[in-house]
């Protein structure tokens, strides 16, 4: 073959050709090789070196310290302290279980907890902490740490965790934080972190990207399995901004305890500045226990509640403002010229419209009465016939100039506007046309008439400040020692100064005259004084027959038909400062269970400005605060 191969040139020449073509595609394909070669390891270097530190170095989140809520003189309302958490390392334990046990006579550990903690171990890589108990005392991180050579992979975690200094006290207003749900954290990787806390009410939710400050990250070397090897740098990000409110935290617990067993709500506010000095909604919850992670047991029991403790009444609940309202009209009655300060009218206990009788509360009547003493002893029958004058528009357009019917636009989530009906409201939403018995029914405060306790603080601020618009304020700037501060301009409200002075007196002698409604709830030191307005509000109509009966009593009634009790006041009466509302759900009589209730708030509010002064401001702590 290969002879005549040699004798053959045609083979020959066929052979050659074969080789050589052969051997270009070796030289080429070995040629793309090494060109490849250079492009990876010369040209493409850079990226591939950073790809490879990115599987060796890892780059690590660090949750910033959440920044502190604080009252108006710097005392926290909600702040970070450390928590204790134990963890457990498989590969460090010569066997989990026996460490389990070992670890269970020293803290409790249930049958479910020890699952869950076998279940995690198995899953993830032996050398990955696994939490076995989160929030553990003082005394309970002792105990491990003393017989630490006997709980091999066991360890003591420090983190961080919310904290209320006031508890339920303050709740409604500060809020609480818990775990991001996955809505949340989907744009955010932060919000993934184990641990992280967001807010889900009050100011914690309304200013939580600005409490939550900016990340750290932590740059570590990990090997092939994962295992971290050590710490390449650190940068511990930005910790949140601190947040001032103007809660005062003691009158705040003050008030708290004063509404103690009851299903209600107060507002305090300075009539000048609009600063919110207190908002107590009772009962209240434990705001730690969102944070700590929340039984079912308990928030099955803060559900079923009927007095509603997760409900912040005093911006969300709605209620008919009852007489408080009684201002109102006789403000529209004054400033449309419609009567005067003189306006007389006679109450025999009722007034007849139609075929029907509107009853005065005082059933035998009060004679006759001008608008001061109108107030004074709240006749409804004076108040009928000024509504009737009136008529609905007219004292609709008289209430929202007072913040009624509008939300205030406090910074809290879940406020509501309430409801001042007009003519159009009606025939729009219920497709019937008003009626001459419902504008009288508007006229002492009741029918479609809706308010919350924060509004009736802000009507009472209008009323009391000569007429300027101020609005409600929860947020501060910055902290101060100072107790005085320059208030800020408001715009009139339109209504006439000589008009509100007439409606202040029938207040004044609401409480300090012998026949006033309030008169048994004054305040008797001479100086701080106030004045103020009781409404009782019917939770169902009376029939003519339970009347006769005598089943109208509010203490024969079950607790939910009880009526309601409002107080609406300010002081002191020659130089007013502050608002006050209470709504005591179910109460009674407005005047014999919310006004002194207001009175007794009132009064404290007065003396922390006169005898505590000035206090200094509390600094920040040690624990990472911006």
């Amino acid at each position: 073959m290969r002879g005549a191969m040699r004798s053959d040139p045609v083979l020959q020449k066929l052979f050659s050709r074969r080789a050589a073509l052969l051997a270009g595609g070796k030289a080429a394909l070995f040629a793309a090789l090494a060109g490849r070669l250079y492009y990876l390891q010369v040209i493409e270097s850079d990226e591939y070196t950073m790809l490879a530190d990115d599987n060796r170095i890892n780059m690590r989140l660090l949750a910033p310290p959440r920044g502190r809520i604080l009252d108006r003189f710097g005392e926290p309302l909600a702040s970070n302290q450390p928590t204790y958490n134990v963890v457990l390392v498989a590969e460090d334990a010569a066997d989990v279980g026996i460490t389990l046990d070992s670890l269970a006579r020293l803290i409790p550990l249930n049958s479910g907890e020890r699952n869950r903690i076998l279940h995690e171990v198995a899953r993830k890589r032996t050398f990955v902490p696994v939490t076995v108990k989160e929030n553990l005392s003082w005394a309970e991180v002792a105990r491990i740490e003393v017989n630490a050579p006997e709980l091999p992979g066991i360890a003591i975690d420090v983190g961080q965790s919310r904290d209320y200094p006031l508890g339920s006290e303050a709740a409604h207003v500060v809020g609480h934080v818990a775990p991001a749900s996955e809505s949340e954290g989907a744009d955010d990787p932060l919000l993934r972190l184990p641990g992280f806390r967001v807010g889900k009410n009050g100011a914690e939710k309304i200013y939580d990207e600005r409490m939550r400050g900016e990340a750290g990250n932590s740059r570590v070397e990990v090997n092939a399995y994962g295992r971290v090897i050590r710490e390449l740098r650190r940068h511990e990000g930005r910790p949140g901004d601190d947040l001032v409110l103007t809660i005062d935290s003691g009158l705040q617990r003050y008030a708290s305890a004063r509404l103690a067993g009851e299903s209600a709500a107060t507002v305090v506010m300075d009539i000048h500045g609009g600063e919110i000095l207190t908002l107590v909604s009772s009962p209240s919850f434990d705001p730690i226990e969102f944070n700590s992670g929340i039984s079912r047991k308990n928030w099955s029991s803060l559900l079923q509640n009927k007095r509603k403790p997760l409900v912040n009444k005093a911006i969300s609940g709605q209620y008919p403002p009852g007489s408080t309202f009684k201002m109102i009209v006789a403000l529209a009655a004054l400033d449309e010229g419609l009567a005067g300060q003189d306006h007389t009218v006679y109450c025999p206990g009722h007034m007849r419209l139609g075929n029907r009788r509107f009853h005065c509360w005082k059933r035998g009547g009060h004679g006759y009465l001008d608008m001061v003493s109108a107030i004074q002893k709240s006749c409804d029958v004076y108040f009928y016939d000024l509504a009737r004058r009136l008529g609905v528009d007219r004292i609709a357009a008289t209430a929202r100039k007072f913040g009624l019917g509008q939300t205030t636009g406090i910074d809290l989530p879940g406020e509501q506007a309430g409801l001042v009906p007009t003519k159009k409201w009606k025939m729009d939403s219920k497709r019937g046309r008003w009626q001459k018995g419902e504008d009288l029914v508007i006229g002492i405060g009741q029918g479609y008439l809706l308010t919350t306790p924060l509004q009736l603080a802000v009507m009472t601020a209008r009323i009391a400040n000569g007429g300027m618009a101020v609005v409600p304020r929860l947020l501060r700037d910055v902290p101060t020692d100072a107790v005085n501060q320059t208030p800020p301009d408001f715009a009139s409200i339109g209504v006439s100064g000589t008009s509100l002075a007439v409606v202040r007196e029938g207040m004044e002698r609401v409480t300090n005259h012998t026949r006033g409604t309030a008169y048994a709830a004054r305040i008797k030191q001479e100086g701080k004084e106030m004045a103020g307005k009781t409404g009782t509000v019917q939770v169902r109509s009376i029939s003519r027959r339970e009347r006769a009966a005598g089943v109208h009593k509010n203490e024969d009634k079950p607790w939910e038909e009880r009526d309601h009790a409002l107080f609406v006041a300010f002081a002191p009466v020659s130089n007013p400062r502050y608002a006050i509302s209470v709504v005591v759900e179910h109460g009674g009589s407005g005047s014999k269970a919310a006004a002194p209730i207001a009175r007794d708030i009132l009064f404290d509010a007065q003396r922390r400005l006169t005898t505590l002064g000035p206090r200094p401001l509390t600094r920040r702590g040690t624990v990472g605060f911006g």
